[in-house]
């Protein structure tokens, strides 16, 4: 384990934590709309602007004086060091003795970035020119199948963040797209990979697989099994121009056939739920292009710079993690939604999950000490207005408290005025709705004049009213582009980092998911009668079913 690189400071035991539990329970109570009442000027701290970005955290249940402790808070974490750390290339991610370098991928300044005394920057370039390069081949049809007929098809192998983030990417610009077909297969269940197989001529189907050590079970069984289809079809000298990789173990992917000419690159400093920046993106840069894939790069090495230079205060990532903190540290939320008014980003909130989820859920800080707060939030949530349709009842009316993130655009992309209104008209009004609700004399005054009758008025009025109170984020961005989806992206990236250094944790690592693939071996092997590994009696029975069939 490497030495420490960031701030080691135990969030509970800083003034500032301890100001903000007097604080919090000063004004806890406090309805939100009094905030607006006691602060004229409220909107002056409490909204951001920066490129296409109109940042709107009014509607929180926190005043000025615990946004100033807030801030406060970063400072003395060290947050500022933390930054500087990792953008330096120090081994941040100590457990595992590496950089966090995906920044990197996307430095829009040549400036060297070190990882060991090597500048990286060449050899990310070198990189990224050979994805792009192969990329405009197989888009302009240079490159052919076996049979000499251009790719139409593209199906990416991989799973977790090397299916997550090209998957979410490919479907949030769908409209950039051009005539190639990208299809993910992710699930190790047998079904899943023959149902995405279904009607693809092989003649004309162009296959990434993306394992950065070519071992990962889902994938190598996803892909074995894809290259038996291939060949009941094809002979084996066409696996060549019909299989790519993005990995750094070439002798395994030379073992599959696969020509290490068309072998990509990886890096350990890149780790794999912020990999879409890489050659992991391959899929994505196919879909749309090496101009479009330059510009969702630009737009998180523009938020990159915004996070490292802008002072805490009006700094996205920062504020957003600050008061995603407050929620969870002092008021006991436990999840947080995250609402995109566009049906492009509908998986955005599914990619989110595994960034957040996987980074910040951890219970060890970094003094390898079991921390005594709570870290982490569990993350959820769908397209609007679908949402609005399906879990806003809960969020309105429902006993828990959840911060919700409301993400919409301005523009549409098809220009279609009418729709984006109504669009636009739900993603303004929920969040008032959910601020403001509605109040028992208001419900009452209404089925008055529905010519109720005043007793049924008032055995309905307890179930129709909404108290309110509940504090959303709005993110109102110009129009979804390649450069401000990029810019979208990092934005949360960040927070996740300002998360993790205030709760004093490694977000970087990812020891949680070791043991339930170490025990998955040895049940396969029981399954499968190649052993009999000891289990405990719910387990046992579970095998017995199974190989009672």
């Amino acid at each position: 384990m490497s030495e420490k690189t960031l701030p080691n400071k135990v969030p509970t035991e800083l003034p500032a934590w301890k100001k903000l539990h007097v604080h919090y329970q000063q004004i806890a109570q406090t309805p939100l709309l009094s905030h607006f009442e006691n602060e004229p000027n409220r909107l002056a701290y409490s909204t951001l602007e920066w490129e296409d970005f109109y940042i709107d955290f009014s509607k929180n249940k926190i005043d000025r004086k615990g946004f100033d402790l807030l801030i406060e808070l970063a400072e003395q974490s060290g947050l500022n060091d933390a930054i500087a750390a990792q953008f330096s290339g120090a081994p941040i991610n100590a457990t595992e003795s590496r950089a966090v370098l995906h920044s990197a991928l996307r430095k829009i300044d040549d400036r060297p970035v070190s990882v060991d005394g090597n500048n990286i920057l060449p050899e990310l370039k070198a990189a990224q020119q050979k994805m792009f390069a192969f990329c405009e081949q197989v888009i302009s049809g240079a490159w052919k199948g076996y049979t000499g007929k251009p790719i139409t098809h593209i199906v990416n192998i991989g799973i977790g963040g090397s299916d997550l983030g090209p998957a979410m990417v490919v479907e949030a610009l769908a409209y950039y797209q051009n005539h190639l077909e990208v299809r993910f297969v992710s699930n190790v269940e047998g079904d899943h990979h023959l149902e995405v197989l279904k009607g693809l001529n092989p003649e004309t189907t162009l296959f990434v697989i993306v394992s950065k050590t070519f071992t990962t079970q889902e994938t190598l069984s996803n892909a074995v099994s894809i290259r038996k289809w291939f060949l009941k079809q094809v002979p084996e000298s066409g696996i060549a121009q019909h299989f790519v990789a993005v990995s750094t173990n070439i002798e395994k992917t030379k073992a599959f056939g696969i020509d290490p000419q068309n072998t990509f690159p990886m890096n350990d400093f890149v780790g794999g739920r912020f990999s879409l920046w890489s050659t992991v993106g391959l899929s994505i840069c196919l879909a749309v292009g090496p101009e479009s894939f330059e510009a969702l790069l630009r737009g998180a090495g523009k938020m990159d710079l915004h996070f490292q230079k802008t002072p805490f205060e009006k700094n996205i990532p920062v504020v957003l993690g600050l008061i995603s903190i407050w929620y969870n540290n002092f008021f006991g939320a436990e999840s947080e939604a995250i609402i995109p008014y566009t049906q492009y980003l509908r998986s955005l909130p599914a990619y989110l999950q595994q960034g957040i989820m996987e980074s910040n859920g951890k219970s060890v800080d970094r003094n390898g000490k079991r921390v005594n707060y709570q870290t982490g939030t569990l993350i959820w949530g769908a397209s609007g207005t679908n949402a609005q349709h399906a879990f806003f009842q809960l969020i309105h009316q429902g006993t828990k408290l959840i911060p919700t993130d409301f993400i919409g655009f301005k523009k549409s992309l098809h220009g279609n005025s009418e729709h984006q209104n109504k669009l636009l008209a739900n993603f303004i009004a929920q969040t008032e709705a959910l601020m403001s609700g509605k109040t028992k004399k208001q419900v009452l005054e209404e089925l008055a004049a529905t010519g109720m009758d005043q007793a049924d008025q008032l055995a309905l009025a307890p179930f129709k009213v909404f108290e309110g109170d509940k504090p959303t984020n709005t993110l109102l961005i110009e129009q979804l582009t390649p450069e401000n989806l990029g810019a979208l992206i990092a934005m949360y990236e960040h927070k996740i980092f300002v998360q993790g250094v205030l709760w004093n944790i490694y977000s970087y690592d990812q020891w949680g998911v070791e043991l339930g693939k170490q025990l998955a071996n040895k049940v396969l092997e029981d399954i499968e009668g190649h052993a009999s590994h000891p289990h405990d009696s719910s387990t046992r029975k579970l095998l017995q079913k199974l190989n009672s069939q």
